[in-house]
Parts: structure tokens; C-alpha cells; sequence
């Protein structure tokens, strides 16, 4: 499914939002993400991954992450059509494969925005997830909650200097990876934030 957010004064931006593993992208987290920015002008369009097209729980299948992203492809491709510029993000393993895709297709996306970025399994910090990281040639943007068991603030920033292109890092105190619901709005003004002063160096 698809979700659409228009807003009333258009920036000429626009962001693709996904989700993570055990979720959609009906979250409450993107939902109130994708109200955020489009009051701050941007077109904002969330999405469903292929696999949570195909069934409506579980997790996705590794053998099928192909077709997750050829989704996150046709998500960025119907951004364009509206948007001058498309930064392109997700959640967890949505903001992983989106990293992915981009690393695969330079002209996908201006700008990436990851969301809790699932650097390594909890508690396996030498399985690392950024051998595609030395291929991403786009601006790339995280926010990532101090107490992720998917990594720590210490490792990500590490992991990110491994990006040729530039990239910052906003920590959200206590976050985990789920990024509560709860704080959903509060989230949303600081990414928001974030994007503003990021997207100038696009």
C-alpha cells in the first residue's frame, strides 16, 4: 500500500519512507514523520515493502531482498515525477535496503535519510552491514537512538566515515530501535530540523 502526504506550499523536495521487519508503512513513526514534513513543504510518500505486499505479517525473506528493493526503486521513480530532489529513507531494514539500492543506483535518490540503521544483529558487533557504504555516492543523513541494540552511537559514527559522499549523525537520547511512538511528533521536529540544514549541501 501507499500513503501520500501533499503539501500546502511544495518545496520542489520530496521523500520515500519505509519500514522495518515487523512492520508497515502505516507505523505510527512514519505516519507522524510523513505529517511533519509535509508541513514543512515537502511531498511525502509512504510505502509498503514488496514483502509486506505479499503478506500482511513476518519477517522478509533475505533471498527476496532483491525484490524489496526493486519496490523502493518504483517508490523513488514516482517521487521524481513530482519532486526536483528525492531523498529517499526507511526504518531499519527499509532504510538498509534503500542504502543498498542506492549503492546499486546512483541516480535513485539525492540524499538518503536512515532511520535507526540496523549496523549489526544485537549483540554480534563483528557482523557488520556496510560493505556497500564505500558505494554510496549521495549526501546520507541517520538518526539513531542512543540505547539501539542494533549498534551504538560509537559504531555508527565509525561506520559512516566509511561514505565517500557527506553524512551526519543526530542521536536521539535513550531511542531505541523501534524510535517510540510515543515520542513520534517530537522525532519528527528534530528530523525535520535535520533535513532543513541537510538538504542545502544537496
Amino acid at each position: 500500500m501507499q500513503w501520500w502526504h501533499e503539501p500546502e506550499t511544495p518545496s520542489g523536495d520530496g521523500i520515500v519512507l519505509t519500514h522495518g521487519a515487523g512492520s508497515n508503512g502505516n507505523a505510527p513513526l512514519l505516519r507522524a514523520l510523513g505529517e511533519a514534513f509535509a508541513n514543512a513543504g515537502l511531498f511525502v510518500l509512504r510505502y509498503d515493502l514488496p514483502y509486506r505486499e505479499a503478506r500482511p505479517h513476518g519477517p522478509p525473506f533475505p533471498a527476496q531482498a532483491a525484490r524489496d528493493r526493486d519496490g523502493i526503486r518504483r517508490a523513488a521513480e514516482s517521487m521524481r515525477a513530482r519532486a526536483s530532489r528525492v531523498i529517499a529513507g526507511g526504518h531499519s531494514y527499509g532504510g538498509r535496503q534503500t542504502t543498498i539500492a542506492a549503492s546499486e543506483d546512483p541516480a535513485m535518490a539525492d540524499a538518503l535519510l536512515l532511520l535507526s540503521y540496523p549496523l549489526h544483529p544485537p549483540g554480534k558487533p563483528d557482523q557488520r552491514r556496510t560493505g556497500h557504504f564505500p558505494q554510496l555516492g549521495m549526501p546520507a543523513f541517520f538518526a539513531h537512538g542512543t540505547s539501539d541494540p542494533f549498534g551504538s552511537i560509537e559504531e555508527l559514527r565509525a561506520a559512516i566515515q566509511l561514505i565517500p559522499a557527506r553524512s551526519e549523525l543526530m542521536t536521539i537520547e535513550g531511542g531505541r530501535h523501534g524510535l517510540p511512538p510515543s515520542s513520534a511528533a517530537e522525532i519528527a521536529e528534530q528530523l525535520i530540523a535535520f533535513l532543513t540544514r541537510a538538504v542545502r549541501a544537496i
